[in-house]
């Protein structure tokens, strides 16, 4: 357990009992008071750590409600990442055509280059961000490729490995005639990172980098969570490039194939349909 007389008192919040907040998949989850906390064991750290630089740097643009963080630390054995509480809602019409509206702002905050300046996670698993000037090539080694090398470690060979490597040939097809920008990017926004706090859209649990907007879009996708007026809001400000379909489907296979790693072969079906019919 947490020595949560010296977090709370680091924090502030000494005066406060820790309740368990349910929801995390991957760290334990707590309310003190009027702030949030994650915890794991100390070799959570770094995962924490480039959470909160990853929040900060979402928050810098002012277009989209982040949570600030409070701290990010360790204590004995125990690594801790604590932001302020927001009560949060389930979203409505009005969240989720400001959402649209906002995340497409959020995506104007460009970079020169795609990548990131530290690597993250995406769950559990290591997302390498190293700077590159050809998102085709940053894509095909930092995303498809880490994916399937890991999947085969993890005993995923096959035709997977198979398909995966002409797919990954045949990359540059997907990107004719479309200039993919560097645009600052959730990184991992499904239904259950984002919500509505006194009907302004909030967003959390973040993957950042910098990379091609859609990829963004083709999350939101993959489990729902995201209606129409998102979509339509979204769209208004930035109309749907040619061959964003299969690019959407590309850009989730990225996810699967980091499910099939994380919670295994229920998501190997999946991966291989999404392979075999973008080949």
């Amino acid at each position: 357990m947490p020595d949560w007389a010296a977090i709370t008192a680091e924090l502030g919040v000494s005066n406060e009992t820790p309740l368990p907040v349910s929801g995390g998949d991957i760290s334990a989850a707590w309310r003190v008071g009027d702030v949030f906390l994650k915890t794991g064991p100390v070799s959570s750290f770094d995962m924490f750590s480039a959470e909160a630089e990853g929040l900060a740097e979402l928050s810098a643009p002012g277009v989209v409600r982040i949570p600030q963080v409070v701290a990010c630390g360790t204590h004995g054995d125990t690594a801790y990442l604590a932001t302020e509480w927001l009560q949060l809602d389930r979203p409505t019409r009005d969240s989720e055509v400001r959402l649209g509206e906002q995340l497409a702002a959020l995506h104007d905050t460009a970079r020169d280059q795609f990548g990131w300046h530290r690597d993250n996670t995406i769950g559990l698993t290591p997302q390498h961000n190293a700077w590159s000037d050809n998102w085709v090539d940053f894509f095909r080694e930092h995303r498809l490729g880490f994916q399937l090398r890991l999947a085969a470690e993890n005993g995923y060979t096959g035709s997977l490995q198979a398909q995966g490597v002409r797919l990954l040939k045949r990359l540059p097809v997907f990107f004719e005639g479309y200039q993919a920008r560097p645009a600052l990017l959730h990184g991992d926004l499904w239904g259950g990172n984002w919500a509505s706090c006194e009907g302004v859209p909030v967003i959390f649990d973040p993957a950042v980098y910098y990379g091609d907007p859609e990829t963004d879009l083709a999350m939101t996708r993959l489990f729902g969570g995201f209606g129409p007026p998102f979509y339509e809001a979204y769209a208004a400000h930035t109309p749907p490039a040619s061959g964003s379909h299969d690019r959407s489907d590309l850009y989730q296979l990225y996810h699967v194939l980091n499910h099939l790693n994380l919670f295994g072969s229920a998501y190997l079906g999946r991966a291989q349909e999404l392979i075999d019919n973008l080949l």
